[in-house]
């Protein structure tokens, strides 16, 4: 994270991007920090042959759409959080370039999206792969039907947690969140099933075995939070120790939550608890914001 904080918002006159306004501007609020709204606009190619210099009234024109659409997502911000601190930024080019540098000092990027596979206007396909994949901060995803309300406003954070290198940075950004926003934290680990014999006794083995094995992830769930159980001692923590498959786990206990947190392994492939198809469907299903964290840029 960057020292001084920043939320950016991508911003494109959708309903999504205006859902995802309404989250950024109340995180803004609860981390007390700015809120950067930012849009792009480039010149339709059919409208001109190649070489050819568009009038500068066309550029004018463009610019004054794009800041209309700002303009309206301000008043959105304002209204779910008035005393924060709003600026913008209005680009020519392409929104995965403007998007990917200003992820190099921000604290997180906000967008939107539809909730049925395509993410809405300035992130939508590629940007969105390519944004998500590549970006330095952690990007969050607010879906159109990710509406905030009296009650998930003051939900809970959930965190995955699979012990690998890009959890624990995950699990520290969740214990962030969860501290700015005096909310409780629900940490989710899951394993698998161990093939169970068809035979009754075979049955009451396989259950011992899972409850000791159970009793062993529970004590190494713990082992990974303690350190930041201690950083944050104001953050209540509830463990989720579960068999159940990590789509299915995570979403559940981001019922009713302000945001869940996802580690995201090398170039948009999920490891551990998220891979491939299991971060697709979360991203596209779950009930609440889905911020997404990657390995340092370095990595």
């Amino acid at each position: 994270m960057s020292q001084e904080q920043l939320i950016v918002c991508a911003v494109d006159g959708s309903e999504a991007a205006e859902v995802a306004v309404a989250w950024a501007a109340n995180t803004a609020n609860k981390r007390d920090c700015p809120l950067q709204l930012v849009s792009s606009y480039s010149m339709p190619q059919f409208l001109y042959a190649e070489g050819m210099i568009p009038p500068q009234e066309l550029f004018d024109d463009l610019q004054a759409e794009t800041m209309e659409k700002i303009n309206a997502a301000k008043e959105v911000a304002l209204k779910v959080a008035p005393d924060i601190k709003i600026g913008h930024t209005v680009a020519e080019g392409s929104p995965i370039d403007m998007l990917l540098e200003m992820a190099e000092e921000a604290t997180m990027i906000v967008m939107g999206s539809r909730g049925l596979g395509g993410l809405s206007g300035m992130v939508m396909g590629s940007v969105s792969a390519a944004v998500v994949s590549h970006a330095c901060c952690p990007v969050v995803v607010v879906r159109e039907d990710n509406q905030l309300t009296t009650d998930n406003k003051y939900g809970p954070v959930v965190v995955g947690v699979d012990g690998s290198e890009v959890s624990e940075k995950a699990t520290r950004y969740a214990f962030e969140e969860a501290h700015a926003r005096g909310a409780k934290l629900k940490a989710v680990h899951t394993w698998m099933d161990m093939q169970v014999q068809a035979s009754l006794a075979g049955l009451a083995a396989a259950q011992q075995q899972w409850e000791t094995v159970e009793e062993e992830q529970q004590e190494l769930l713990s082992e990974r939070l303690a350190g930041y159980c201690e950083e944050f001692p104001d953050v209540e923590v509830e463990k989720i120790i579960t068999r159940d498959r990590p789509v299915r786990a995570l979403a559940d206990a981001a019922e009713g939550a302000q945001l869940l947190v996802v580690g995201s392994h090398g170039r948009g492939g999920f490891r551990g608890m998220l891979l491939g198809s299991t971060s697709r469907a979360l991203l596209q299903s779950a009930p609440c914001p889905m911020m997404v964290v990657r390995p340092d840029c370095k990595d």
